[in-house]
């Protein structure tokens, strides 16, 4: 019997200890991970999240100001938009795979929340690790590179609101900065700032139309645009999660290229701060 009693408690603690250790860190666990643990395992990667159970509110006062600390974009699902070979049918977006490992979600994002007349909020973002460079695979071999970004982004939420709830969304446009540096070089040493101006190899036909749009670099600024749908609130901590839906333009490998429109879909996390919380 006392073997019995040894064993039972031997296989609870070697039970406890793996249930511990394959945990993911989530907002609520709050389990301490060093950096061997967290190493190669995608976890640095992985956003918080807000206990499902969580669906309450975050009052608004008026005169008070807010910021969103803390944001947290982690893209599960990538689509690029391609041309169908039926002209009878629109151009449809195709899932990719990402290419890129364990770095591809935004960290650290923090901006204002301003309360308008109208009872809307608008969220502007001021700093953060506000992009990573993602190279996506599609079906057919492509490989798509964009700068995951939310740069500049003016967001605003519906008007109305006496509260962050469950329901609050919020729909914005944000700028999307080059793929590439200035200071890149193509395969024939050719760049914005740096390099040659043409093909060395070619010096007869370097100032010919069909090499001009080769030898001539941009650092091209596109647009796109956001959703943010709130479905989780901690109104105890000021914890906020849920999806978010954006589209923006891939690289144009310096103006060398035509964009194509990507599509990511994901989860955030990010707390409400205000001024009456200092």
């Amino acid at each position: 019997m006392r073997y019995r009693a040894l064993l039972a408690a031997f296989f609870a603690i070697c039970l406890s200890v793996l249930t511990a250790c394959s945990e993911a860190p989530t907002a609520t666990s709050n389990i301490p991970l060093t950096y061997d643990e967290i190493r190669n395992t995608g976890l640095a990667n992985s956003c918080p999240q807000v206990d499902e159970t969580r669906r309450g509110q975050i009052p608004l006062e008026p005169g008070v100001s807010y910021k969103l600390v803390d944001l947290c974009m982690e893209p599960t699902s990538f689509f690029v938009k391609q041309g169908s070979t039926n002209q009878r049918k629109e151009s449809e977006f195709i899932a990719g795979k990402s290419l890129t490992r364990y770095t591809t979600s935004l960290e650290q994002v923090s901006g204002d929340i301003t309360l308008q007349d109208d009872g809307s909020l608008v969220f502007d973002e001021k700093l953060g690790m506000d992009f990573q460079p993602i190279t996506v695979l599609l079906p057919g071999g492509d490989q798509i590179p964009f700068l995951f970004t939310i740069k500049g982004l003016n967001a605003k939420s519906q008007p109305g609101l006496s509260a962050i709830t469950t329901s609050t969304d919020f729909v914005g446009d944000f700028r999307v900065p080059s793929y590439r540096t200035s200071n890149f070089l193509d395969p024939k040493a050719r760049g914005l700032t740096t390099g040659y101006d043409n093909a060395v190899a070619l010096p007869a036909r370097a100032d010919s139309t069909d090499l001009s749009r080769e030898n001539v670099k941009a650092f091209d600024v596109g647009k796109g645009t956001i959703s943010l749908q709130i479905s989780k609130v901690d109104s105890k901590t000021g914890e906020v999660g849920g999806t978010f839906i954006s589209e923006q333009p891939s690289d144009t490998d310096m103006g060398t290229a035509a964009a194509d429109d990507v599509r990511l879909q994901g989860v955030f996390y990010g707390r409400i701060e205000s001024d009456m919380d200092a």
